[in-house]
């Protein structure tokens, strides 16, 4: 049973329960410039990857032209909810059962920087994390870069580390930087998705995660 030394976790769908709303912010856009609205599985599939990389499969055919406005439209439509935004009931309680453990604890996810500040601002999670990286600092995911980054910084082997998070992106980039990847499925992928992608377990509820991990640090 591997023992691990650092746990990275994506954010949006597996810490904030934010998949929702990123998935309406995405068809408001769509209806706002009259370009079709993708249905919630099409729009919610990019929830992880870059917003440029998000907006290439969830908005096809989209001008540069456009991509502006699109954006904006976007982050409107998001950030009139983003305070409203909230923990998976349990996080906080996971977090620092690992912290006093000893484990260190990182995120990598698809936000950008400076929404990733604005998330962690004020929240009562910040503390926990040794380090962070988000899509607009290095490659997006599934591109191993952010996890090869965080091994870099915090002096951690690929055998000592898991990758937790709700999408086949986040399973694939554990993948690629050769660590191990758990999914949760209570957010944006579906579990016949994540079964699809190298996986050591999967998760139904943060209670299940904290077992889990609990056992193997």
């Amino acid at each position: 049973m591997s023992r691990y030394q650092m746990i990275v976790f994506d954010w949006d769908g597996t810490l904030m329960d934010s998949t929702r709303d990123i998935t309406r912010a995405i068809q408001a856009a769509s209806a706002d410039l009259g370009l079709p609205v993708p249905d919630d599985e099409r729009a919610s599939w990019v929830i992880g990857l870059s917003l440029q990389q998000a907006l290439d499969h969830a908005v096809p055919g989209l001008s540069d032209r456009d991509r502006a406005k699109f954006l904006e439209r976007y982050r409107y439509h998001y950030l009139r909810r983003d305070t409203e935004l909230q923990l998976f009931e349990g996080v906080e309680e996971l977090l620092d059962s690992l912290a006093c453990r000893g484990v260190l604890l990182a995120v990598a996810t698809g936000k950008s920087r400076l929404g990733l500040n604005r998330a962690l601002q004020g929240s009562p999670i910040a503390s926990y994390f040794s380090a962070t990286r988000c899509a607009d600092e290095t490659f997006s995911k599934p591109h191993p870069a952010m996890l090869l980054e965080l091994m870099d910084e915090l002096y951690v082997e690929p055998e000592k580390v898991l990758m937790v998070g709700d999408t086949s992106h986040d399973l694939n980039m554990a993948a690629n930087a050769k660590v191990h990847g758990l999914g949760v499925t209570y957010g944006a992928h579906s579990v016949d998705e994540l079964k699809r992608h190298p996986h050591e377990a999967l998760a139904d509820d943060i209670a299940t995660l904290q077992d889990w991990l609990i056992q193997r640090v």
